[in-house]
């Protein structure tokens, strides 16, 4: 734990020359081979390779606690806003026996009340958000035995459960790759919870030794990023491990750009520290200048300031500032150092989105790259960052490794975005538009978090091994809308309209769209008028044969999903299983061959009752499921005549559920008595239409099924009705 000074670490002369005993990188005693390839042939082989991979995994995160110096280093919190260490040394082993027992890999628990108080972490809602739960924790010992017994269920699992080729998405065992990788992820997380602590907490220890290597930090400069393509697909079958977010498709077109040949080093950061740069509200976002001043940061978190010059502080010491290793900050300082460095520029600076940063990855060459060598990743070297112009990637540097880059993109799902059934909520609490993307690894990123296909975010005031490069580009930022529709009605909807058929009743929509083109058979088919359209899955489905659909919904909420699915947006929503769990869904009109029909739909808010007169001139006009939903349904169907073209079509869809909460009971046009008589919708409907229309053929009957939970639906008949205008 020396804090001495060092010829590597000269703070007065920047220009002082390495040791000649010290010009390489130190060989770590954790490197890690990467993720697996899970299309192996041989259960032998594979069940070699899952021993290997679980026993290195778990070995070394147990190393790593190593590095604090007693029992009570396990119980100081490290910071306010999470749990203590000794959380965290119980939560991977618990982890893995949570999703070895929804697997059925197993079938009884090793320690119930270690898995109750080991089992949900703390997602640091915002900066000032303390946790003050207080749990009787164990010591650390008995969490050791229990890792033990965990590590014996496992390996037991691995040598002796029968297995079957190839593990995928959907195969029990994924479970065991899914608690490796679980823990490959707590061991960053943790070595930042350690770099956070107290030093008189923590020791040096023998295998996670950091690096020494630092000379003169190079000046920064600005490389051409040609436009480019990115194209990302993996499907279920993929043959290297994924989390959910990983999986689906993703396209886009990402202009020429700017980007820095190096990350952000110490030395860059600093002019940014004394320019005032933390105390000038205008460099900062609003967000960003909250946390500011409610942490009073003056400069980074792993900065140290002395009488004798700047310290950095690493896992177990601080040692001189290394100025050309990689500033490590949060979101909110890497972006207030590029609206600084724009003001000084000109230029439109600003982080990469997370295309950009494929972008960077196709240019660099990475593809063709041995990471083992070539990277400071998977602890091939040591136990902290390395000069920033040490790997270099094409005409860049780190593109991959030293630290995680932040960018600008919030994280989003894919298109075909599903959650896996034993973690439902590793993916989905973090589409919030708050959690943004980082990328490329750290020196601790192993397996998963080594590949370039992983997505993982944090929230913005959240510290990791991460800091940054910048790019110029004249691209505008575009909006990531990722957050799940919870509103109960709108998903239902949305579930009603373009998700699953349940107990074989086929999709209402669909069906309706249907019956409507048998009738229609020659007719012109040039406008459609769809009231009361919801979410827009019949407006769609009419577009399949109409030149030109209007959507129109009283409902802005319902609305706006319409919209968002015409704008090629893929909608996800949730839908009660049972009391507070979720299902996670998610809707595209690709998945229904619906996209290359989208603009001939347009939606508008309106009112049935009171239409703006510029809707008119149609051929058919569909109302489904709406009269007896409207607070004036006389007045509507007196009217309607006017928006259709002269043997033009209206079709009506009712269950006929006539309730005072949507009519007056004196607007009713069926459904009780008159002059003693029965008086049923369709002698109302009759009635009213009769003076401009033509009942085409007799009433059907068209059934339709609305899920309210897992075990709980609506199941009713419309009856559907055709009336062509004469009149």
């Amino acid at each position: 734990m020396s804090h001495s000074a060092s010829p590597l670490y000269d703070n007065n002369n920047l220009n002082a020359p390495t040791s000649p005993t010290e010009n390489a990188l130190i060989r770590s005693a954790h490197a890690f081979a990467p993720t697996p390839s899970l299309n192996l042939s041989d259960p032998e082989q594979m069940r070699q390779r899952l021993r290997q991979d679980f026993l290195h995994t778990f070995e070394c995160y147990e190393s790593l606690f190593e590095c604090l110096n007693s029992d009570a280093a396990f119980y100081h919190k490290p910071i306010s806003l999470r749990h203590p260490l000794i959380f965290y040394y119980g939560h991977t082993a618990t982890f893995l026996i949570n999703k070895l027992l929804l697997s059925k890999l197993i079938t009884q628990r090793v320690n119930p009340h270690f898995e109750s108080i080991f089992a949900v972490g703390v997602d640091e809602m915002s900066w000032d958000d303390l946790d003050d739960s207080h749990y009787d924790w164990p010591t650390p010992a008995e969490v050791k035995t229990y890792r033990d017994q965990v590590k014996v269920i496992v390996l037991g699992i691995i040598e002796h459960t029968p297995l079957v080729l190839p593990i995928d998405w959907q195969h029990p065992w994924w479970a065991i790759l899914m608690g490796i990788e679980h823990e490959r992820i707590h061991l960053e997380t943790s070595s930042v919870l350690i770099r956070q602590h107290a030093l008189h907490y923590v020791k040096p220890h023998p295998q996670w030794q950091p690096n020494h290597l630092s000379q003169t930090a190079p000046a920064n400069e600005l490389l051409s990023v040609p436009a480019g393509e990115v194209r990302l697909q993996k499907t279920h079958k993929d043959t290297i491990y994924g989390w959910d977010n990983e999986y689906g498709q993703h396209h886009s077109t990402v202009n020429a750009f700017m980007a820095s040949r190096y990350l952000v080093s110490n030395q860059e950061y600093r002019a940014f520290v004394e320019d005032q740069g933390y105390s000038t509200a205008e460099y900062w976002e609003t967000e960003g200048w909250q946390w500011r001043e409610y942490s009073q940061a003056m400069y980074p978190t792993f900065w140290r300031q002395r009488q004798d010059g700047w310290y950095l502080r690493l896992m177990t010491e601080e040692v001189p500032m290394p100025w050309d290793w990689p500033v490590e900050v949060n979101y909110h300082e890497a972006k207030a150092f590029c609206n600084w460095k724009a003001q000084q520029t000109g230029q439109k600076v600003r982080l990469p989105t997370e295309d950009e940063w494929y972008r960077l990855y196709t240019v660099s060459g990475l593809n063709a790259i041995d990471l083992s060598q070539q990277a400071n990743i998977q602890l091939n070297y040591g136990a902290s960052s390395c000069p920033v112009n040490h790997f270099q990637h094409g005409e860049f540097f780190d593109v991959q490794g030293n630290v995680w880059q932040w960018t600008e993109t919030p994280i989003y799902p894919f298109s075909g975005f599903v959650v896996h059934p034993i973690y439902d909520d590793f993916s989905t609490p973090t589409f919030d538009g708050r959690h943004n993307l980082i990328k490329g690894g750290s020196w601790i990123s192993c397996g998963n978090e080594a590949q370039a296909s992983s997505r993982y975010a944090f929230r913005r005031h959240f510290f990791q091994h991460a800091g940054f490069r910048y790019v110029v580009s004249n691209q505008e930022l575009q909006p990531m809308v990722s957050q799940y529709e919870s509103d109960k009605l709108v998903s239902e909807y949305l579930e009603f309209q373009y998700g699953a058929e349940y107990f074989g009743v086929a999709n209402f929509a669909q069906r309706v769209v249907q019956l409507a083109l048998n009738t229609l058979l020659d007719q012109p088919k040039r406008k459609a008028l769809d009231l009361g359209c919801a979410t827009g899955r019949a407006s769609f489905e009419l577009a399949r044969s109409f030149d030109e659909v209007v959507g129109i919904d009283f409902s802005a909420r319902f609305i706006q999903n319409g919209v968002r699915l015409a704008q090629g947006e893929t909608l996800h929503y949730t839908i009660p299983t049972e009391g507070e769990l979720v299902e996670y869904k998610a809707c595209h009109l690709d998945d229904y061959g619906l996209l290359d029909i989208r603009d001939k739909v347009q939606f508008y808010q309106g009112d049935a009752c009171n239409l703006k007169a510029i809707f008119r001139g149609y051929d058919l006009i569909l109302a489904a499921n709406l009269i007896d939903r409207l607070h004036h349904p006389a007045q509507f169907l007196s009217n309607i005549h006017e928006r259709l073209n002269m043997g033009g079509v209206l079709m009506l869809t009712s269950p006929y559920t006539w309730l005072e909460e949507h009519t007056a009971r004196s607007e009713w046009i069926g459904g009780f008595k008159k002059d003693g008589e029965s008086l049923t919708t369709l002698d109302g409907l009759k009635l009213l239409l009769a003076p401009y229309f033509r009942l085409m053929a007799e009433p059907q009957e068209l059934p339709f099924v609305i899920r309210e939970t897992q075990r709980k639906f609506q199941h009713t008949l419309a009856q559907v009705t055709f009336w062509q205008r004469i009149a």
